[in-house]
């Protein structure tokens, strides 16, 4: 079930906030539970059984690592043994194709074997119960005794299927005690509706745009229409998957949650180092807490510093996809940030803001051929139309009419993705300060950016969520 979907938006949703704030406060939890359940059964039916067996065994693994904790070796082997199943289970049916189709093209014969559908969300929840375990034996944390609150964490709806990750330091309090009001709903509605634009109106318009060049023969594709392209992929995964994130941060409000952002205007960075700590924040800083610090992060010699970035550089894109174009992917910002910290970093910083701005955008848009390429070899021909290799030319008809009928979506795409988004509708919201007619301004605004959204959402048919692949 999509978060833009009618059947979310005018039935699962008023349901579930109708039952959960008629319920007493002590069986909320119960109910959002309940809801998460059915709202993950609705579309993986059968890998729900996976997601339960999951919080099953994390529950009492923390428990179990919390009970050894006077023995430091136990408890560090009821660890390991939680850490070694989580990441079998997300392995085995995220990465068993890869592994099987590898195998078929190094060997002499065929194997056969099939293809596993991937459970929808098992690389957010797998990651927030690794988390919690590791947490629970390093003392940060105590491990949850009810076993309906550590259930909630794992499945809840809002954040289940696509993050953000959310760490269980962040939540335990929350799922003892929140507040509620009616601000704190009235600002939960308003994120939840400017995602909600931002995935309708924007990222499947802008979406569009990019399936029609993507779809172009080979050797019809110029250069500028290329740059379009992957311009328009930039945009489309940017308000695709923020929108989303700011979908579930509303929702989290609309409930009484409090869930950190996971985006920060990427877009807007002077440098790939910038972009990385703007883009998915909740996965950069579950990969630092994890990995990247575990390793020894930068307090160790540029050898070994180099090989911890290219460490989880390289886990991060194999997070993203089953496919060896994502684990190049990984190595490309990986490589990247070696050099802006090693090598031109410095120099970077000396530039004029603009031209900053402009490095940082084109390097990202780079690494998003990888991102949406189905092989190497396809990412290679693309980036090599995008400068003139196998290219029709400069440009094209093809491109003067995608950037002449597509030229206004592309200037509010930019307006988006950047904090001039957020100011003019601040401005416009916030025409007058005081009183009523600010409440009403804002009213009117949101009610009519909801509308807006909905008559996307019933006459479109390209409504999909990148993110469900990974």
């Amino acid at each position: 079930m999509l978060f833009s979907s009618v059947m979310f938006l005018f039935m699962f949703l008023p349901i579930t906030l109708a039952v959960y704030y008629l319920a007493s406060p002590g069986l909320r939890n119960f109910v959002m539970l309940v809801a998460s359940l059915f709202f993950y059964a609705w579309g993986e039916p059968v890998y729900i059984i996976l997601m339960l067996l999951s919080i099953v065994m994390n529950y009492f693994c923390g428990r179990d690592i919390e009970g050894k904790r006077g023995n430091k070796a136990l408890s560090k082997r009821s660890l390991i043994f939680g850490i070694v199943v989580n990441l079998l289970a997300l392995g085995f049916f995220k990465y068993y194709g890869l592994v099987m189709e590898t195998a078929n093209a190094l060997l002499p014969v065929e194997i056969p074997y099939r293809v596993l559908p991937l459970p929808i969300g098992i690389s957010f929840y797998t990651f927030q119960a690794l988390s919690y375990i590791i947490d629970v034996y390093r003392g940060e944390v105590r491990a949850q005794k009810k076993f309906i609150y550590f259930a909630l964490y794992i499945s809840m709806f809002p954040q289940l299927i696509a993050g953000p990750i959310v760490r269980y330091i962040d939540m335990e309090e929350q799922l003892r005690e929140r507040k509620y009001g009616v601000v704190k709903f009235g600002r939960g509605a308003m994120c939840f509706i400017r995602g909600l634009a931002k995935k309708v109106v924007l990222a499947n318009s802008i979406g569009a745009v990019y399936e029609q060049v993507i779809a172009l023969p080979v050797g019809t594709v110029s250069v500028l229409t290329a740059w379009i392209g992957c311009v328009a992929f930039a945009f489309q995964i940017y308000f695709d998957f923020s929108g989303y994130s700011d979908m579930a941060v509303g929702l989290g409000k609309m409930f009484g949650f409090e869930f950190r952002r996971n985006f920060h205007y990427p877009y807007v960075a002077k440098s790939v180092t910038e972009f990385w700590r703007r883009w998915h924040i909740s996965l950069g800083t579950w990969f630092q807490e994890y990995v990247y610090i575990p390793l020894g992060g930068n307090r160790c010699s540029a050898k070994r510093h180099i090989v911890n970035l290219l460490v989880v550089w390289s886990l991060t894109g194999l997070w993203h996809g089953a496919q060896w174009n994502f684990l190049l992917w990984g190595l490309y910002y990986g490589i990247l940030l070696i050099l802006e910290k090693y090598v031109w970093g410095a120099l970077v910083e000396r530039l004029p803001s603009l031209l900053q701005h402009m490095y940082a955008f084109v390097l990202a848009l780079i690494g998003w051929v990888f991102f949406f390429s189905s092989d190497i070899g396809q990412a290679q021909n693309y980036i090599g139309m995008m400068f003139g290799l196998g290219a029709n030319g400069l440009a094209d008809r093809q491109a003067i009419y995608l950037f002449t009928t597509h030229w206004l979506l592309f200037v509010l795409c930019t307006a988006g993705s950047s904090a001039m988004g957020w100011s003019l509708l601040c401005a416009v919201t916030e025409a007058y300060r005081k009183g009523r007619s600010q409440r009403v301004a804002s009213c009117i605004v949101y009610i009519g950016m909801f509308l807006v959204s909905i008559s996307f959402l019933v006459t479109e048919t390209f409504n999909p969520f990148l993110y469900f692949r990974f």
